[in-house]
């Protein structure tokens, strides 16, 4: 069996992964806040996670393997969206706006994330559908002395919990002294956290033993977590970005809520993205969402490739030259994998590169390596892994819309009319025409070829036909 081993964000080390239970291996990742399109920045952890449940699929058995990715849908900014509709003129409620709004991005996102070559988690709970466990929850950690209830609102007593900050690395003085914590008058320290908050008329609202309200964002996670997984499960990841306050104060609740377990003991966190080096910003306008780059034309096998090429624990930079580059490499192995009918089991060089922390940029030289070599049975084994090389993502290397055979029949008119009129110039030059659009002609005494090239570019060859 593979052996695998992961860094542990939470004791700084990388450690042999040893399941708690080899029949249900557990893994929970924060999903996304669904008010809008998710960004190129939230597809990182999605690739990332998703590479890892394969391979956890692929040593332990599919049947045996949970993965469990959340939707926080009760959220300021998705209110505010619903408001905003309600406020233009649309006569429906509050609460079917913010349900039309939720169901529309998620839908967004299964069709962003799929395009990707992601596989669908195991569950994937909405926060609206727990309310009853975050209320429960709640009530267990004021029972404790873990929280207390002010002025409709529930918070978490930080300095309740000794260990907090061990996530992040930094003491409680030290958070307060570097971070902007909100000031209210119901806190009895600058540090503690919202668990529970009062709802207005004009918001959604559940009720609870504290008045009509709304959870905090964080309880979401940890009451999820522990329906769907249990007490103590394998691992947690998402976003270094989540890493504090959003992880940190997960484990400080579910640790006090359930003191006897270890929640998640495996803390795995990927690193941020870039865009040509620069932090994406609409300031600085390099911000894409996925469906921006997917209808620029970019395919998402390319878009998944240049995710892998860096692992995952390093800044990411997103480049136009890394998706040519990515888009060249995969039309050279799918051509050499264009044949494979029977397929073999994942190539031990691949399974155990991906074993050491989830190396997919060492995975991918080992299949350049397999690619070289012409081994192509295994080329698409070890591809498949990673998600590379799925069926029914290669139709961009067709480039749909792009129309080749109205080109090819062109021009063989024009060389036909050439021969008898011993004038080439116009047929030379729609030629070159092509090849400058990025096509590649091949001209035989069987006809002609035209294929796109991985660079092609649709809007030239539009104006030729």
């Amino acid at each position: 069996m593979t052996t695998i081993r992961l860094y542990n964000t939470k004791t700084r080390t990388k450690e042999v992964f040893e399941p708690i239970d080899r029949e249900n291996v557990r893994m929970y990742v924060c999903g996304p806040t669904v008010y809008d399109r998710a960004h190129i920045g939230n597809a990182r952890p999605v690739i990332v996670f998703d590479v890892l449940f394969r391979l956890l699929r692929h040593v332990y058995g599919a049947d045996h393997v949970t993965y469990v990715r959340n939707f926080t849908d009760v959220d300021d900014k998705i209110n505010a969206e619903a408001q905003r509709r309600k406020e233009a003129g649309d006569p429906r409620s509050l609460e079917e706006l913010i349900r039309e709004r939720t169901d529309e991005t998620i839908r967004w996102y299964h069709d962003d994330m799929g395009a990707l070559g992601n596989l669908s988690p195991t569950l994937e709970p909405r926060a609206t559908e727990f309310i009853g466990q975050m209320i429960a929850m709640i009530e267990g950690l004021i029972a404790s002395g873990h929280a207390y209830a002010k002025e409709g609102h529930v918070l978490f007593r930080v300095r309740s919990y000794r260990d907090y900050g061990k996530l992040s690395g930094r003491s409680v003085d030290d958070m307060i002294a570097g971070a902007r914590v909100e000031v209210a008058p119901f806190k009895e320290d600058p540090m503690d956290f919202v668990l529970w908050k009062p709802s207005s008329d004009d918001l959604p609202g559940w009720e609870s033993p504290w008045g009509r309200g709304r959870p905090g964002w964080h309880i979401e996670c940890s009451a999820m977590s522990h329906e769907l997984l249990g007490d103590s499960f394998d691992i947690h990841g998402g976003g270094i970005d989540l890493q504090f306050p959003h992880h940190e104060n997960e484990i400080a609740q579910s640790a006090c809520a359930h003191p006897e377990a270890d929640f998640a003991r495996v803390w795995m966190h990927n690193e941020m993205l870039q865009v040509e080096g620069r932090k994406m910003s609409k300031s600085l306008g390099n911000f894409f969402t996925v469906r921006d780059l997917l209808d620029q034309g970019v395919p998402g096998e390319v878009i998944r490739f240049v995710y892998l090429s860096t692992h995952y624990s390093k800044p990411m930079d997103w480049t136009e030259e890394k998706a040519k580059q990515a888009a060249r490499t995969l039309r050279k192995w799918r051509e050499v994998t264009a044949d494979v009918v029977t397929m073999c089991g994942a190539p031990t060089s691949i399974l155990d590169t991906l074993g050491d922390d989830l190396n997919t940029a060492g995975a991918l030289a080992e299949l350049h390596s397999l690619a070289k070599t012409g081994a192509a049975a295994e080329l698409k084994a070890g591809a498949l892994l990673l998600g590379l090389l799925q069926d029914g993502m290669g139709d961009w290397l067709h480039k749909p819309g792009v129309q080749l055979d109205a080109l090819t029949n062109k021009l063989s008119e024009l060389r036909a009319t050439a021969k008898e009129t011993k004038d080439f110039s116009t047929a030379d030059a729609f030629r070159d025409a092509l090849t400058a659009a990025g096509v590649k002609v091949a001209i035989s005494k069987d006809g002609i070829v035209l294929v796109a090239g991985p660079e092609v570019d649709v809007s030239k060859l539009e104006a030729l036909e």
